[in-house]
C-alpha cells in the first residue's frame, strides 16, 4: 500500500490512511509513504536558499515545514507525543539545520547533500503513521527504507539494485510481515552499500512500492492517491471522462508519453514485470472505482483513453531525392540526432517526411542544415491528439468513425504508433479541446466498438 503526499497531507489524512491499513491487516500490508504534501518541495527550496547563502530564509522554510508536522502530530497524539515520534521529529530538525548550515557555509549543494536533505520528509511521515497505528493497538513496525532499498551512488536519480533489494527484503521485511501486522516504511529514499542516503527521483515513492512489491512477490501493489483511478480523458476538458477499470502497461506508457495524468510507467515496471497487478485508488473514496494496471489489456473499447499534448511544431521536409533513393531518411535523422532534437511523430510520403517536435526547441541551426539538401516547411501552434488502446489495430472502421466525429476540424498529420496501440492526429492547438470532446463522445461514451 503506497500513499502519496496528498493522502498523508495532515492529521485527518493520516487517520484515513490508518483506517485503510487497519482494514487491510488480514492481507499482511507493507505500507510505503511519501512525504506529507508539499514537504519535498519545501526541502528543495530550503536547500537552494542555503546554496545561495540565504541561510535565514532556508531555516525559516524548515521551521514552517517542521511546524506543519508538529501540528499534525499534536492533532493525532495531543501535546505529549509518543517518544519515538518526538525523537523522529527532533532528529529530522537537527539533521536539516546541520546540513543546511554546511551548504550555506560552502555555498555548494552537491547531489549527495541534496538527497540527504530532501529525503527527510518520508522519514517523518512514516514515523507519524507508525506511531498512530501503534496508538490504535495495531502491531506496526517502522523500518528504515535505507536498510532495504539498495541503490548505486547516482544521487538524485539513483538506480536500484534489484537483486540486492530482493535479498534485503527477505532478510529485513519478510520476518516482520504477517496477518494482523503492518510494516511501515518510506518511499523515494534508499542508500548505497556504504549507507549514504540516495533518492530515486520524482515519482520515486511509486517506484519504491513497485520494487518492494516485486521483491516480496506481493499479490498486489496499491497506489493510493486523490483520484478514483485513471480517467479516459482530462476531466477539465471533457467533464464526461470516465474511470478506466483496466489499463495495460503499454497503454499507460503511451498515455504518460502524451501528457495524461497516469502513473509514470517506469515507476511501476518492476511490479508489471513480476506479473503483479498495480491498482490506482482514491484514499478519500476507498470504496469507489479504481484502475488496475496489468501487463495485458482487458478492455472492450477500441479506444481506452484519449490524451493531448500542446506546444507542438510540425516540420515537413520535402525533396525529390527521396524518390527511389536509399539513405535519405538516415541522413535526415542524423541531422536531428547531432542537434539533439527529439522527434515524436513521423509520417512519410514519396517525396516528403513530416515530423513533430516540441515548440521551444532551438531549430535555427537544424533548419539551416536541412535546407542544404531539402525544402522545409514549419507549422507552429499545433497539438497532438492521441487515441490509445490495445484493440486499435483489430477494430475496423475506427478511422472512419474518428474522422466523422471530427467533422470540420482539420487534421494535418496522422501517425500510427510503432506498437499499433496509438493513433495520433495533429491539429491546430485551438482545435485540440474540441477534438477531444468529439472523439470521446463518439469512441468512448458511445460504447464498445
Amino acid at each position: 500500500m503506497k500513499f502519496g503526499g496528498s493522502s498523508v497531507a495532515d492529521a485527518d489524512c493520516l487517520r484515513r490512511v490508518a483506517a485503510l491499513v487497519g482494514e487491510a491487516l488480514p492481507a499482511t500490508p507493507l505500507v510505503v509513504l511519501s512525504a506529507m504534501g508539499k514537504t519535498t518541495d519545501a526541502l528543495f527550496s530550503a536547500a537552494e536558499a542555503a546554496r545561495l547563502g540565504r541561510l535565514r530564509r532556508s531555516l525559516a522554510l524548515v521551521r514552517a515545514m517542521m511546524g506543519r508536522h508538529r501540528r499534525a502530530a499534536e492533532a493525532l497524539f495531543g501535546a505529549t507525543l509518543p517518544s519515538e515520534v518526538e525523537l523522529a521529529l527532533m532528529t529530522a530538525s537537527s539533521e536539516l539545520r546541520l546540513l543546511l548550515r554546511g551548504v550555506a557555509l560552502l555555498r555548494e549543494l552537491s547531489p549527495r547533500s541534496l538527497d540527504a536533505i530532501t529525503g527527510q520528509g518520508e522519514r517523518m511521515s512514516s514515523a507519524l503513521l507508525a506511531g498512530l497505528l501503534r496508538s490504535q493497538g495495531v502491531a506496526a513496525t517502522l523500518v528504515d527504507a535505507r536498510t532495504v532499498m539498495r541503490t548505486d551512488d547516482g544521487f538524485g536519480a539513483a538506480q536500484p539494485q534489484r537483486e540486492a533489494i530482493r535479498a534485503l527484503a527477505a532478510e529485513t521485511l519478510l520476518p516482520l510481515l504477517g496477518p494482523d501486522r503492518a510494516v511501515v516504511t518510506q518511499g523515494y529514499i534508499g542508500a548505497t552499500g556504504e549507507g549514504l542516503t540516495t533518492t530515486l527521483g520524482r515519482g520515486g515513492s511509486d517506484y519504491s512500492a513497485a520494487l518492494l512489491g516485486a521483491a516480496l512477490d506481493a499479490d498486489e501493489v496499491q497506489i493510493w492517491t486523490d483520484v478514483e483511478g485513471v480517467l479516459t480523458c482530462d476531466p477539465r476538458v471533457v467533464p464526461q471522462a470516465l474511470p478506466i477499470a483496466h489499463l495495460s502497461f503499454a497503454e499507460a506508457a503511451e498515455l504518460a508519453a502524451f501528457g495524461a495524468k497516469v502513473l509514470h510507467p517506469a515507476t511501476i515496471q518492476p511490479a508489471v514485470e513480476a506479473n503483479i497487478p498495480v491498482t490506482v485508488r482514491d484514499s478519500r473514496h476507498p470504496a469507489g472505482r479504481f484502475t488496475t494496471i496489468t501487463a495485458k489489456a482487458h478492455n472492450d473499447h477500441a479506444v481506452t483513453a484519449l490524451a493531448t499534448r500542446a506546444g507542438i511544431t510540425v516540420l515537413t521536409v520535402s525533396s525529390t531525392r527521396m524518390l527511389n533513393q536509399s539513405g535519405f531518411l538516415a541522413r535526415l535523422f542524423d541531422v536531428f540526432g547531432r542537434h539533439r532534437v527529439s522527434v515524436d511523430l513521423v509520417a512519410t510520403a514519396e517525396v516528403s517526411v513530416s515530423l513533430t517536435v516540441d515548440t521551444g526547441v532551438a531549430l535555427k541551426t537544424l533548419l539551416e542544415e536541412l535546407s542544404g539538401f531539402a525544402r522545409v516547411e514549419v507549422s507552429e501552434g499545433r497539438a497532438i491528439v492521441a487515441m490509445v488502446g490495445e484493440r486499435l489495430k483489430h477494430t475496423p472502421r475506427l478511422g472512419a468513425r474518428a474522422f466523422a466525429a471530427l467533422g470540420e476540424i482539420n487534421v494535418e498529420m496522422i501517425s500510427m504508433g510503432a506498437n499499433e496501440i496509438n493513433l495520433s492526429l495533429v491539429v491546430r492547438s485551438e482545435d485540440a479541446a474540441e477534438a477531444l470532446r468529439r472523439l470521446h463522445a463518439a469512441l468512448i461514451e458511445g460504447g464498445p466498438a
